[in-house]
C-alpha cells in the first residue's frame, strides 16, 4: 500500500474515470463508503456485503477497484479517504481496504462518543458481548462460529466491529449487513456444512453468506462488551488465562494491534490505538487463549465467560 498526494490522487482518477463502470455506496455504521469499480461480481458482492445508503448522502470515503493490465497496487490519499485498488481479483481485499478506510475516518473524526473500529469479532448472550481479537490464523472466526452453535449466542459481527466508549461502559456496532464466509468452517464445525454449500464462493473459497439464514432470529445490530478473549498461538505458552490490563495491552503492541488492514501508521495513529486499547481494558475483563488445542478444546474454554 502506498500513501500518495492529493494530486497524485486527482491523476490517477482521470486516468481511471472511463474504466468505472459501476458505482454503489454503502452505510459502514453511519458513515457513507462509496465504490467505484469495473468488476460487477465486486458490485453485487459489495450490495450483498454492506447495508443500503441512499444516493444523495455524500461520501465519506471512496474505494475505486479497476483493471489497468498492470500489476495488483494498492494507493491511498488520507485527506479525501480515497483508497485506489488496481488489478485485484479477490473481493476480500475490497471488503477489508473498504472497512480501514473508514476504520482511518473515524479515528480523524472527534464527537462527543468517540467511535473506534476493531478488526476482531463479537457475539451477544442475553444483551451482554464477548469479543474475539488476535493476529490472522490464530482461529479467530472459527471460535466465533464455534460459539454461535450455541442458540445462546447471537451474531453482532465476524471480522470487524465498531465501538463508543461511555463513562460506564462500552457498545459494540456491527459492521457489515452479511458475512463474508469460508468455506473451510465446515471442516471445524460439521453443522455448517449444508449451509456453506449454498453460498456462491469465489477462488479464495470464500463468498457473502447471508447471516439471517444462518442465525435466523439470531442477530444483532448492538451490544454491551462484557470480556475480550485475545488469541495466540504458542507452544510454550499455557493455552488459557486471565490478564492484567497491562499484560493485554502488551500483546496488542506485540502484535500491531491484530489488524493487518491499518492504512495509517505513524506516530499519532500508534498513540491514538494505544490509548483505545488502554482505556477498553481498563473497563473490560480480558483473557488470553492459546489456540494450540483442537478448536473445540479452544472452544470449551471460552464458551462460559458470559
Amino acid at each position: 500500500m502506498e500513501i500518495i498526494s492529493p494530486q497524485e490522487k486527482d491523476d490517477k482518477l482521470d486516468e481511471l474515470a472511463d474504466k468505472v463502470y459501476f458505482e454503489r455506496k454503502a452505510n459502514i455504521h453511519g458513515a457513507c463508503v462509496k465504490l467505484l469499480t469495473d468488476n460487477k461480481n465486486f458490485k453485487e458482492e459489495w450490495e450483498d456485503n454492506f447495508k443500503f445508503m441512499n444516493e444523495d448522502i455524500r461520501p465519506h470515503a471512496k474505494v475505486f477497484t479497476v483493471e489497468d493490465g498492470g500489476p495488483l497496487r494498492v494507493f491511498y490519499e488520507p485527506l479525501s479517504k480515497t483508497s485506489i485498488i488496481l488489478n485485484c481479483d479477490y473481493y476480500g481485499w475490497v471488503k477489508s481496504i473498504a472497512l480501514a478506510t473508514i476504520a482511518d475516518f473515524f479515528e480523524d473524526y472527534h464527537s462527543e462518543h468517540r467511535r473506534y473500529s476493531v478488526h476482531g469479532s463479537a457475539v451477544d448472550c442475553h444483551g451482554q458481548a464477548l469479543a474475539i481479537i488476535g493476529p490472522p490464523g490464530t482461529g479467530k472466526t472459527t471460535l466465533t462460529y464455534g460459539l454461535l452453535l450455541n442458540p445462546r449466542y447471537n451474531y453482532v459481527s465476524d471480522d470487524w466491529f465498531f465501538t463508543r466508549i461511555f463513562v460506564n461502559g462500552v457498545i459494540v456496532y456491527s459492521s457489515e449487513k452479511n458475512s463474508y464466509i469460508r468455506d473451510d468452517i465446515a471442516d471445524s464445525w460439521d453443522e455448517y456444512k449444508d449451509l456453506i454449500a449454498e453460498v456462491n464462493l469465489d477462488k479464495k473459497k470464500r463468498g457473502i453468506a447471508d447471516v439471517n439464514r444462518l442465525f435466523n432470529g439470531r442477530i444483532r445490530e448492538t451490544s454491551n462488551l462484557k470480556a475480550i478473549v485475545l488469541l495466540e498461538r504458542d507452544l510454550d505458552d499455557e493455552p488459557f488465562k486471565k490478564l492484567t490490563s497491562k499484560e493485554a495491552l502488551n500483546h496488542m503492541k506485540k502484535n500491531d494491534f491484530c489488524n493487518p488492514h491499518q492504512l495509517i501508521k505513524d506516530e499519532r495513529k500508534y498513540k491514538l490505538r494505544l490509548k483505545f486499547f488502554k482505556e477498553i481494558f481498563h473497563k473490560i475483563e480480558v483473557y488470553l487463549l492459546n489456540t494450540i488445542e483442537t478448536p473445540k478444546e479452544s472452544l470449551e474454554r471460552i464458551k462460559n465467560i458470559l
